[in-house]
C-alpha cells in the first residue's frame, strides 16, 4: 500500500513536512506509563508558559484550517485538542497503549499523530481534497461525507479515513484491541517542521522499539520525497 499526499497539498501547503512510521506486532498488554510521562511532562512544562493556541505549531494549523474555510476554535486540529484536554483536567484516560504513547509525544511536540489500523485501509491512502462522495464512518457507526475542498485521508475505494484533515480520525481505521498492524502519520506546517517532524519520529521509534520490539519502517516526507511504502502483512 502506498501512502502520499496529493501534490495539490505540496503546491497549497509547501512548509508542510510529515512523517510515516509503519509498525507490526503491535498489541494492547504493554506497559507505556513509563515512556509516556517524559513526554506528558514536556507538555505540561508548554502549557505552563503558554496557552496551547499560542503554541506556533498549532497557530499553523490554526491557519490551514481558516485557509480551508473551517472555523478554527469549532474544528481544533487532535493536538490542540489533547493539550486542550490536558490544561483543563491535568491528565489523560486510559486508552489502547499505543495512543497513550502516540498522544502524549503529540502533545509534547503541539504535532496532531495519526494511528491508524493498516488492514483495515485501502489499496492506497492518500492526502487529498475531497470531492464530496467519500464515505467517512464516525465513531458513533454513522456515515458522513467531508465537504468538497476539504482535505481528507482517502483511499481509492472512496473512504475517508479522516475529516478535516487532522481534525478527527475514521471509527473504520481507529485502534482496536486487536490492532496488529499500524500506519502512523505525523504532519505540521509551522517554522521549523522538517527539523521537529524529524525529531519526533526518531523519539517515537525509540520508545515504539523498547516497548513492542517490533519491525519497524519509517521515512520523513515532503514535496521532493512525498510517498511512503506501506508493506502489509
Amino acid at each position: 500500500m502506498l501512502f502520499r499526499h496529493a501534490s495539490a497539498i505540496w503546491r497549497d501547503y509547501p512548509q508542510l513536512s510529515a512523517g510515516a512510521l509503519h509498525v507490526r506486532g503491535i498489541h494492547r498488554h504493554a506497559g507505556v506509563g513509563d515512556r509516556a510521562a517524559p513526554f506528558l511532562e514536556r507538555a505540561r512544562q508548554r502549557l505552563a508558559g503558554a496557552s496551547e493556541s499560542d503554541l506556533p505549531e498549532i497557530q499553523a494549523w490554526r491557519r490551514a484550517f481558516a485557509s480551508m474555510g473551517i472555523k478554527p476554535t469549532q474544528y481544533r486540529c487532535a493536538s490542540e485538542a489533547l493539550l486542550r484536554r490536558l490544561r483543563k483536567e491535568g491528565s489523560m484516560p486510559p486508552l489502547h497503549p499505543l495512543i497513550e504513547l502516540c498522544n502524549a509525544v503529540s502533545m509534547a511536540y503541539a504535532i496532531p499523530v495519526a494511528v491508524l489500523d493498516a488492514q483495515r485501509l485501502g489499496s492506497a491512502l492518500e492526502v487529498r481534497y475531497a470531492d464530496g462522495t467519500e464515505r467517512y464512518l464516525t465513531f458513533g457507526g454513522d456515515t458522513e461525507h467531508p465537504e468538497p475542498g476539504e482535505v481528507t485521508y482517502a483511499d481509492p475505494e472512496g473512504r475517508a479515513h479522516a475529516r478535516r484533515w487532522t481534525n478527527r480520525q475514521s471509527g473504520l481505521s481507529a485502534v482496536r484491541d486487536d490492532t496488529r498492524e499500524v500506519l502512523i502519520v505525523a504532519e505540521a506546517l509551522h517554522d521549523g517542521a522538517a527539523r521537529d517532524i524529524a525529531r519526533l519520529t526518531g523519539e517515537l521509534r525509540a520508545a515504539l522499539a523498547e516497548v513492542w520490539q517490533a519491525p519497524l519502517r519509517h521515512a520523513v516526507l515532503d514535496a521532493r520525497a512525498p510517498e511512503f511504502e506501506v508493506r502489509r502483512e
